[in-house]
């Protein structure tokens, strides 16, 4: 009896061993995905990560010398038209090196008048000394006195000429050093970031650029797409880009160009397939704004149509 209940318990164990293991080698139902992904519209489609840039790219400015910040004149959504201040690093020193040129000017313009005048007396001194001394009224010494008097006055305007247009010079560096503590728009366009405050240290050589201007009245699609696939890209192809999480809201793109160089990818959209040690061609793209609202800086699924294109 005892030995026929052993073996039924034996015999139910390798039964649960077997049932386990048949178990554990199912594999999971796949999850759903929180966001349907956009659905590919070419057959033969390259699939592409993009970047909302403002037209003509954004661009970033940085001080054009090192300094504490003295005043910034703009804020974020601003509109700005070329030339306008945006921010200034500290003056102090530009301004006192400008002053301190301007006062030498009427100095130096006086010391001019001064040797020009001599110069002027000198030289009607030795017209007046040759007369007479064509008429042997004046010694060959008195003439070649006067020779050289008038050589060292004509020396001496020459210096004084140079040194006025030295001053003038030194007074255009200085005024340029005092222009360079302000930093303008380069061009006309909305302020997207402001990175610096009043009071903080600024440098041209840091990597978080102190403003980020871009035009933002038409936007441009910067696509990356990868180096395996470039060769698929055909310049002018149909192109459609979706916002990140809808997948019925397609916006057609408007081929701008291709970057003729392959780069090392940057942008980055998290995603644990992606790869990162991969470089990238860039395709630019314009599209007209859509109802849903885009920044710039937005990442965007880009589906290019990658088929032959007709002859």
């Amino acid at each position: 009896m005892f030995r026929n209940i052993t073996i039924a318990a034996a015999l139910l164990g390798i039964a649960a061993m077997f049932f386990l293991v048949a178990r554990l080698k199912k594999p999971d139902p796949v999850a759903p995905p929180l966001v349907e992904p956009a659905a590919a519209p070419y057959q033969a489609a390259i699939g592409a990560r993009g970047i909302v840039e403002a037209l003509g790219e954004n661009v970033h400015i940085s001080p054009l010398v090192s300094g504490v910040v003295e005043e910034v004149f703009v804020k974020v959504g601003d509109q700005m038209k070329k030339g306008a201040p945006l921010f200034r690093v500290d003056s102090r020193e530009a301004r006192a090196a400008v002053a301190s040129r301007e006062a030498e000017i009427p100095v130096l313009t006086a010391r001019l008048a001064e040797a020009e005048a001599n110069l002027a007396e000198k030289k009607d001194l030795l017209d007046r000394v040759t007369k007479l001394g064509s008429k042997n009224v004046a010694s060959e010494e008195e003439v070649r006195r006067a020779t050289f008097q008038h050589r060292a006055a004509e020396a001496l305007q020459t210096r004084a000429a140079a040194e006025l247009q030295q001053g003038k010079a030194l007074l255009a560096e200085a005024q340029t050093d005092l222009d360079l503590t302000l930093v303008a728009a380069p061009r006309d366009g909305e302020i997207l970031q402001v990175n610096i405050r009043s009071g903080e240290y600024a440098s041209p050589n840091t990597m978080v650029e102190a403003i980020l201007l871009g035009d933002t009245s038409t936007l441009q699609l910067r696509a990356d797409v990868d180096e395996d696939s470039a060769w698929r890209v055909h310049p002018g192809a149909p192109a459609t880009a979706y916002i990140k999480g809808t997948r019925d809201k397609p916006i057609p793109l408007t081929f701008v160009r291709v970057e003729p160089y392959i780069l090392p990818k940057k942008s980055l959209t998290g995603e644990s397939t992606e790869r990162v040690d991969t470089r990238v061609l860039q395709v630019i793209y314009t599209f007209p704004m859509p109802a849903t609202p885009v920044y710039v800086g937005q990442q965007m699924d880009v589906f290019i149509d990658g088929a032959p294109m007709a002859k």
